[in-house]
């Protein structure tokens, strides 16, 4: 997976045959015809959202949109992952049968995770299938969760548990959204950027900490390396392995721990991405337990999550149930956990793992 010199505005393929598509990185993207040429011509399309983000970026994205729409329509869900849910997925049928909206009708989502996962899921099913592009404003969503067609809500018995692998047309990232980002979200989208060092590119990995001052101070050039790193990464792993058959698990690296601590809480408490920073801790952790990596590994990824102002202490929620929320995972077989692991620093593997060996490390951890 070589790393690339990051251009004014770059376009990472995803290799997917004939679904293949683009993730268009750049500034000011929405006002730059190139960024939506190709996209199919409809008589109608729908832009999900949130208030928060519909309230910034809605006219704009509907400027953009005029030239290829007769109609376009908005829709704003509930905000936060406490409402990625079937009750709001449903409000995106509603508005798509209350407005007698065809096969051909595109979507677009416009916003963080949560927006982007319920409304790809809804594209997968309406009418069994509608095309729908993916317009990320936060972080996390530019470098994870827009790219690579995994679609879903959440179960209050297990995250992301219901959904549908169902590819975008395209992905563009607008690196400008990211100026009015919430600290808090830009720190949470730094876990994901930071999970790409550990399990594919140990280069990355010594970039992200020298660089995560700039990082923080949204320096425009060190998000767009980011940004284009973490992407192409996970395009090579997505391209070789779409459906999560063997490698994209890698790309779960902390999100078995995270998932659980969500859930465990309630969805909202903490931010998907602060989940993830203290779940590859305890990650990085299990792996020195297990004699894969040397303690300073796990160390070294604590300071560099404190560092992006990310927990690094899970809350207590007690060992069993950490192993009972953790059995619902997607990665579990058979009633039996497995975990993601570091093994080289730059290289992840996927094992699976005794229940005594978790509650050791958890124990570890809080103590």
């Amino acid at each position: 997976m070589p790393s690339s010199p990051v251009p004014t505005a770059c376009r990472v393929p995803i290799a997917l045959g004939d679904r293949s598509y683009d993730i268009v990185i750049g500034s000011g993207l929405w006002h730059d015809a190139a960024a939506w040429q190709g996209l199919p011509r409809a008589a109608t399309a729908l832009m999900v959202s949130n208030p928060a983000v519909a309230r910034l970026y809605a006219l704009a994205l509907r400027e953009a949109l005029a030239p290829h729409f007769k109609r376009i329509l908005t829709l704003e869900l509930p905000d936060g992952e406490a409402h990625k849910d079937w009750a709001s997925l449903n409000l995106i049928f509603e508005r798509l049968l209350s407005e007698g909206c065809d096969r051909k009708t595109v979507l677009f989502a416009l916003g963080g995770g949560v927006v982007g996962d319920m409304t790809g899921f809804a594209a997968a099913s309406y009418m069994r299938g509608v095309p729908f592009v993916q317009v990320p404003t936060t972080l996390l969503a530019q470098v994870d969760s827009s790219v690579g067609g995994k679609t879903a809500i959440n179960h209050p018995l297990g995250k992301n548990m219901i959904g549908a692998f169902y590819q975008p047309l395209r992905v563009v990232c607008d690196l400008d959204t990211l100026d009015t980002l919430p600290d808090r979200e830009l720190s949470a989208g730094l876990a994901e950027v930071i999970k790409y060092g550990p399990i594919a590119d140990a280069d990355f990995f010594d970039w992200i900490e020298a660089k995560l001052d700039a990082l923080l101070a949204r320096d425009r050039q060190a998000l767009a390396h980011a940004v284009q790193r973490s992407c192409q990464i996970k395009a090579a792993v997505v391209a070789e392995d779409e459906r999560e058959n063997g490698l994209r698990a890698i790309l779960n690296f902390g999100h078995t721990f995270g998932h659980a601590i969500e859930a465990g809480l309630g969805y909202g408490v903490w931010l998907h991405g602060e989940a993830v920073g203290c779940g590859m801790v305890l990650a990085s952790e299990l792996s020195v337990r297990l004699g894969l990596m040397p303690a300073a590994f796990a160390g070294r990824l604590r300071r560099l999550c404190e560092r992006a102002r990310l927990p690094v202490r899970a809350p207590d929620l007690g060992a069993e149930r950490y192993l009972e929320l953790m059995r619902i995972d997607k990665k579990s077989e058979g009633g039996e956990l497995r975990f993601v692991l570091i093994e080289a620093l730059g290289r992840a593997t996927l094992r699976a793992v005794p229940d005594a060996e978790v509650r050791a490390t958890l124990a570890a951890h809080l103590a």
